[in-house]
């Protein structure tokens, strides 16, 4: 990884102070002066900072509610980011596991662990998400066949879908299971199907379902029996 980065995963540095601690000569790496902020560092490489030897903690896992209107990025010039609500010793050292879009609400995985990360959003392993959506009107039993059946197309794609899972929730409100996850997927699905979503809210992942004590906008850490569940 960029020195830079590897400093803020191992202090409470944010990547732009430890940029400057790394031009005010504070920094060593195998024990020369360090050139530059963006120069690749290994894991097991000597790192000092101020003369004192530095270690890559242990990983990072949180669950967040993530609110409607947020990105599901780390940085964006004109737009708040989902990181944007962490405090900053965090917000410098994790990325969003996968995405939701920005009007879409409910459980985001956030890490420090790019392996943990890919094995979740692989189309590879596919890895069940869970959303309540609300229709515009009720789902018909044809499109309810379609759905669950798979072989659905999306508009543009040739790739068939997989099967998906479906329970009715209420009159317009659905529990849509997928494990796979194309861009804008579920709203272009229930297009397919003649119906249009109104909201969408993520509330499972795989074993892993959204805390309910969590408001929106808030996060904890993942216990170790959830890290493993994923």
């Amino acid at each position: 990884m960029r020195l830079d980065a590897y400093l803020a995963r191992c202090t409470s540095l944010s990547r732009k102070e430890a940029r400057r601690a790394v031009a005010a000569g504070r920094v060593t790496v195998a024990g020369q002066p360090a050139a530059k902020a963006s120069e690749p560092v290994a894991e097991n490489t000597a790192v000092t900072l101020d003369g004192e030897p530095l270690t890559i903690p242990g990983h990072i896992y949180l669950m967040l509610n993530k609110p409607a209107n947020v990105l599901s990025a780390t940085t964006d010039a004109s737009q708040p980011v989902v990181t944007d609500l962490l405090p900053d010793e965090l917000a410098a050292k994790v990325h969003p596991v996968g995405r939701l879009d920005r009007d879409t609400t409910g459980l985001l995985l956030l890490t420090s662990d790019g392996q943990w990360s890919h094995r979740i959003t692989s189309p590879r392993h596919h890895c069940p998400k869970t959303y309540r959506v609300t229709l515009a009107e009720p789902l018909s039993d044809p499109a309810r066949h379609q759905l669950e059946s798979g072989g659905l197309q999306l508009r543009n794609e040739e790739q068939e879908l997989r099967p998906a899972g479906v329970v009715n929730v209420s009159d317009r409100v659905i529990d849509l299971t997928i494990t796979e996850g194309r861009y804008h997927q579920v709203k272009r699905m229930l297009a397919a199907v003649g119906n249009h979503v109104e909201a969408l809210h993520r509330h499972r992942i795989g074993a892993l379902t959204l805390d309910p004590a969590l408001g929106p906008g808030e996060f904890r850490y993942l216990d170790d029996a959830e890290i493993a569940s994923l």
